[in-house]
Order: C-alpha cells, then sequence, then structure tokens
C-alpha cells in the first residue's frame, strides 16, 4: 500500500540569468527567459556594493522568475533534456532540493542564435515537498514538520531518477 502523502513533488523551480550588469545585456537576458518560459521574469538587485565587480547596491543584476504546479514540470522535464538528463550527487542538498545549470539557452528548442543578443546560461533549482508542508508555513497553528516526513537526499534522487529518467552520477 503506497501512502499518497508520501510522494515528493515540486513545491517550486526557479530559474535565474545572472548578468552582473543592467543595461542593454540585461534586457537581452529579460527577453531570453520570458522566451524560454512563456512567463514574464522580475529582476534580481544586489544585495551590497562590490567595488571590484563594478556592482552598486541596489543596482539591477539579472532576471529571474518561478514556477509552480504543471509549468514547473513542463519546464523542468524540457531543463533536464538540455542538461543531458544527468546530475551529480552534490547537486542535491540535504534537504531533497536540487540545481543545476543550462550553459546556453539556444538548446532549448525553438531558440535561435541571434547575434544581437548573445548567449546566456541559466541556473534552475527546484524545490521538493511532500503534501502536508503548509503547517509548517501557515499562519494560524503553525507547527513543525515531523523529521520522518521531510524529504531526504536519497529520496528526492529516486524521484528525479523513476520520474524523469535522469542519470546521477558521482562527483567527478
Amino acid at each position: 500500500m503506497n501512502n499518497p502523502m508520501l510522494d515528493p513533488r515540486i513545491d517550486k523551480l526557479t530559474v535565474h540569468i545572472g548578468v552582473g550588469e543592467g543595461g542593454q545585456r540585461l534586457v537581452n537576458a529579460e527577453t531570453i527567459l520570458n522566451e524560454v518560459t512563456h512567463r514574464v521574469s522580475v529582476r534580481s538587485v544586489s544585495k551590497k556594493t562590490i567595488p571590484a565587480f563594478g556592482i552598486k547596491k541596489d543596482e539591477p543584476i539579472g532576471c529571474r522568475l518561478t514556477l509552480r504546479g504543471k509549468d514547473a514540470e513542463e519546464f523542468l522535464q524540457v531543463a533536464l533534456e538540455v542538461a543531458g538528463k544527468v546530475l551529480r550527487m552534490t547537486q542535491f542538498d540535504d534537504t531533497g532540493n536540487f540545481s543545476f545549470g543550462v550553459e546556453e539557452h539556444t538548446d532549448f528548442p525553438g531558440m535561435r542564435y541571434d547575434p544581437d543578443i548573445g548567449i546566456f546560461g541559466m541556473d534552475v533549482s527546484v524545490a521538493l515537498k511532500r503534501a502536508g508542508y503548509r503547517v509548517a508555513r501557515r499562519r494560524v497553528a503553525r507547527a513543525k514538520i515531523a523529521t520522518r516526513h521531510r524529504i531526504q537526499k536519497e529520496e528526492a534522487m529516486e524521484f528525479v531518477k523513476s520520474k524523469y529518467g535522469v542519470d546521477i552520477v558521482e562527483a567527478a
């Protein structure tokens, strides 16, 4: 008997393109992210000033967006195909979340290289959860999640292997 409350699922998927500067390159990155995900992105701003990189506090330096539900599952399927369906064990954390990178946006279906825009890579971060995680976040009658109900690293790896057909390899 399989308990549906124990099945992992995608809580959210975050896609991020870091440019490191504002201006036309950031506008190009936003355009690429919007075309790849079919959603509207928001800008990321720097948290502090770093003179060595020419970054000032509260200056826009990247763009990101969050996908949930069916949209997250569909985008993850495509992004894993682009990444070669291979993840390393080190890309998973102890709470079952994982991240990976896509080197070139041109690898996505329907995307072509445009010399005026250039090539952008992106980071994809996936947060997994089980049913019932809301009790830790709700406002009234908030409670802790039991340790046995939390997603472990091994369970996350098994979920990605079985649902998306991803090979998980040791760190190189």
